[in-house]
């Protein structure tokens, strides 16, 4: 059995694919919440990402928001409460007996302060592959993304 730094140690081609996708995505949510926090939102922490992540939680409900990031609705409703508490967003009753989250006017401001992020981050990221590898980068993820793999 190969050792952690074994594992490091090994060729890139021979990493797989979950390391390969969970590193930068974890490297992502690391400067989304620094970022956040240094504009003003500081209370946000990473397993706020949970509920934030896209398409953000807007309009859906907990389930749908539980279901999204493969968390339980008990985990996921604590993450809304506290969110709830910062102002975030409110929790009201949508359709039949089904609660339905909806953004505040700080909870907007947050998903837009995101955006501005990670437009920041894909220049970061165009500017050390190329525009020509980072285009294809995008593309190859988003045929997996619109595939039965994503599924």
């Amino acid at each position: 059995m190969a050792t952690s730094t074994e594992v490091l140690q090994t060729k890139t081609e021979d990493l797989l694919i979950g390391a390969l996708l969970r590193v930068p995505a974890q490297a992502i949510q690391r400067r989304l919440i620094r970022e956040l926090n240094a504009a003003g939102f500081d209370e946000l922490r990473l397993p706020h990402m949970a509920v934030l992540q896209f398409p953000g939680p807007d309009g859906a409900r907990p389930g749908t928001i539980a279901e999204r990031a493969g968390m339980s609705k008990q985990a996921i409703n604590q993450l809304l409460t506290s969110l709830e508490g910062y102002g975030y967003l409110v929790r009201s009753d949508g359709e039949g007996s089904a609660r339905v989250v909806r953004s505040t006017e700080r909870g907007h401001a947050a998903f837009w302060k995101m955006l501005d992020i990670l437009r920041d981050i894909e220049e970061d990221w165009r500017t050390e592959l190329g525009p020509k590898r980072f285009a294809e980068l995008k593309a190859l993820l988003f045929a997996v993304w619109d595939s039965p793999l994503a599924r």
